[in-house]
């Protein structure tokens, strides 16, 4: 068996994994990071493509945001659709110049792959057989297999940054974390497609038929979304009867016209809100989906896993350079603050835009809201302040 020793082991090579070896690099702390997912795989899979103004910044600081400069589109709003009009919230004017960029999560990922292996990094891609042990002791150690041999790595602090699925989590004992859920009625059925976005910014649709989202990858590829239910057969839904209904669902009084295209993608993702307390245990901390999960409706997934990424880094810095523990000891204190909120806002996003969430009289009070939301400037500062993202707490 190989034995390695290193400050920092990192679980999962995905944003937030990636993103924290980069920040620890350019700090002089060291870390070495494993993932079971192939390097193609991490940096082909469609997920988020909408970042709050502090994730831009941050990835710019950081040094990995050229590409995002040159490639990702600024958007200084969204629209809401309902009874067949569309209401344009806009950002600046209501957060004092804050704007949101759509970029892909896997660029995202490209970027900071490229960084990490420029710099030198150990990344092993298709490991096996991951075990996280010794959690409560100062040498936690991370066991797995690659090329057919046996490896460990010894370190100061395990980041579990392995998503939902993975095993940092389940790792922690029982009884050692509390699990807070909500699961939806409904799901998504999302496709990718090879046509030129219909509109200039991301549009959300509350339909009699359903839900509907109209976002972007590029100013080639759209992305879209209808509400379906969460075990939807994507098999029954051909292309034409895809369009068909999206053509329905989005359609307005105004003479707007949905583009249609190739459909290159398509899917079902179930909603879910979940997330754990404390989001670590002894020196395993918790970082994205391996603690916390929001129903894509508010666009705070990536986000959420870039904060929690931000904090650990700032506690690392100080622990190694200060000697100090006090941010390290806060960690889940100051993460939790800031998912509550997000778990929040999502939440109140999803129940308003869709349909099936109660009787008659609670559709009736979701269109309600949806009508004074964007009549009031009060409500609009509201969604503006949290869509762009909640101020950074210090640390």
């Amino acid at each position: 068996m190989e034995r390695i020793r290193t400050q920092v082991g990192i679980v999962g090579a995905g944003p937030a994994g990636l993103l924290l070896g980069h920040l620890l690099h350019l700090e002089g702390i060291e870390s070495i990071q494993i993932e079971n997912r192939s390097r193609e795989y991490c940096e082909s899979r469609i997920r988020a493509g909408v970042l709050e103004c502090g994730t831009a910044e941050l990835l710019a600081q950081a040094g990995v945001g050229e590409r995002m400069k040159r490639e990702g589109m600024v958007h200084q709003g969204v629209y809401l659709r309902f009874r067949r009009r569309s209401h344009h919230v806009l950002f600046p004017e209501l957060t004092g110049g804050k704007c949101i960029t759509v970029y892909g999560q896997h660029e995202v990922v490209k970027d900071l792959i490229a960084a990490r292996l420029g710099a030198g990094a150990r990344i092993s891609f298709e490991v096996e057989g991951v075990e996280v042990n010794e959690l409560e002791t100062r040498t936690p150690r991370i066991r797995f297999r690659h090329g057919g041999e046996e490896h460990e790595i010894v370190c100061d602090f395990i980041a579990g940054c392995d998503g939902f699925h993975g095993v940092c989590r389940p790792s922690i004992p029982a009884g050692k974390l509390q699990t807070y859920e909500e699961v939806y009625p409904f799901g998504w059925l999302g496709i990718l497609a090879t046509v030129a976005p219909s509109s200039d910014e991301i549009v959300y649709t509350r339909h009699e038929r359903g839900f509907a989202l109209l976002s972007m990858r590029s100013p080639e590829v759209s992305r879209l979304y209808i509400q379906c239910a969460p075990e939807e057969d994507v098999g029954a839904w051909s292309d034409e009867r895809i369009w068909a209904e999206m053509q329905k669902r989005f359609a307005t009084d105004d003479g707007w016209t949905l583009r249609e295209g190739p459909i290159t993608q398509k899917g079902v993702t179930a909603m879910r809100g979940f997330l754990v307390e404390p989001m670590q245990y002894g020196r395993l901390y918790l970082l994205g989906d391996a603690a916390h999960i929001v129903p894509p409706t508010g666009a705070k997934g990536l986000n959420l896993a870039v904060a929690d990424v931000r904090v650990f880094a700032r506690a690392l810095e100080a622990f190694y350079k200060r000697g100090s523990t006090e941010l390290l000891e806060r960690y889940s204190e100051i993460c939790l603050r800031r998912v509550w909120k997000a778990e929040r806002f999502s939440n109140w996003m999803t129940r308003m835009l869709h349909l099936g969430n109660g009787s008659e009289f609670v559709e009736r009070l979701h269109l309600a809201e949806l009508d004074y939301v964007t009549s009031s400037r009060a409500a609009m500062t509201t969604l503006a302040e949290n869509y762009v993202g909640l101020p950074y707490e210090e640390c």
